[in-house]
């Protein structure tokens, strides 16, 4: 069998929220991301499915949200996606500490990581997350989204995910299987000393990093965890090939699914976590203009048959705008 294309990296990561407003308000105001997607879950349409990217949803830039109000709040554990990380331009660093100290963000003091820093922080959920301080190509594909924030600090999509795993191995191989390179170990500086992050590197310049730390702490599922992290496989053809790829290593990928904006293949990996193939195409702009990205509420395929039913059972939000935010000052 010949080997997959390798992953650029990173395409989405899907999280679990609670209070669906408050986590709008956050990750799009106070971190200034563009909600390019407001829609349901697809196997929960009762619940919300919020998409926050850069200002055109470029692949490898959203972060996206299930707000399952009644559920409780979660534990960062073994299994799990423990941290998300973004890109930030270098020098951004102060401005996002000022940022955070006017709307009353928790975060810690900055660390330095594989030559670069970082600063960790929470989302209102007790999500971890952090900013990494890094040189943005010319080239770039990201779009920064300046509502909020101005380009220079600019949130560019993401840097890395840190997966939390009792045995790395069987992991770290599939990792090398999807196309990522190991390109250095680390003493895990603000982890549980001693210690040490693995770092793998995709081929693309966003959300090309995998860091892997060994615990065997115990974690549940709730506000403030990540449900899944989804890798590029920019076509049919890629998505196949990974696919079957990934079969080989003794895993159940499921058949592909039609998820509108992309098209998903889902497997939990050896270590627990639950890791999603998407394709690169239709996009976020397939069904609404550029200019209107998450302007209303999106029922793909049959579920807009049911509009009346499901706007009944959802909790009305408002999206921020910045004019709004100056008027409210």
């Amino acid at each position: 069998m010949a080997d997959p294309n390798p992953t650029p990296g990173i395409h989405h990561v899907t999280c679990i929220a609670g209070d669906p407003q408050r986590n709008m308000d956050f990750w799009v105001e106070t971190l200034g991301l563009r909600l390019v997607k407001r829609s349901i879950n697809q196997d929960d349409p009762g619940t919300y499915h919020f998409f926050f990217a850069d200002a055109e949803g470029t692949p490898g830039t959203s972060m996206t949200f299930f707000p399952w109000e009644g559920m409780s709040r979660g534990k960062v554990g073994s299994g799990q996606v423990s941290r998300t990380a973004f890109r930030v331009p270098e020098g951004s660093l102060d401005y996002w500490e000022d940022r955070f100290d006017d709307y009353g963000v928790d975060y810690d003091d900055r660390v330095d990581r594989f030559g670069e820093t970082v600063l960790p922080f929470e989302d209102p959920d007790g999500l971890p997350v952090e900013l990494v301080e890094t040189e943005i190509p010319d080239d770039d594909p990201t779009v920064p989204w300046t509502e909020f924030v101005p380009e220079e600090s600019a949130i560019r999509g993401f840097h890395s995910v840190t997966l939390w795993l009792a045995d790395p191995q069987p992991t770290e191989e599939l990792l090398e299987t999807m196309g990522l390179e190991r390109v250095g170990t680390e003493e895990a500086e603000g982890d549980t000393p001693g210690d040490e992050r693995t770092r793998f590197e995709a081929t693309g310049t966003v959300g090309q990093y995998v860091d892997v730390l060994p615990t065997i702490q115990g974690g549940r599922q709730g506000h403030g965890t990540v449900h899944h992290v989804a890798f590029q496989t920019p076509t049919d053809d890629d998505q196949a090939a990974m696919r079957s790829a990934i079969r080989s290593r003794g895993l159940s990928p499921t058949q592909q699914i039609d998820r509108h904006w992309f098209r998903s293949v889902y497997v939990r990996e050896h270590g627990g976590v639950l890791f999603e193939l998407a394709t690169s195409d239709p996009g976020y702009d397939s069904d609404e203009p550029l200019d209107d990205l998450g302007g209303r509420l999106v029922l793909p395929g049959t579920f807009g048959d049911r509009r009346e039913e499901i706007e009944a059972n959802l909790t009305d939000v408002t999206v921020p705008r910045a004019e709004q935010a100056e008027a409210d000052d």
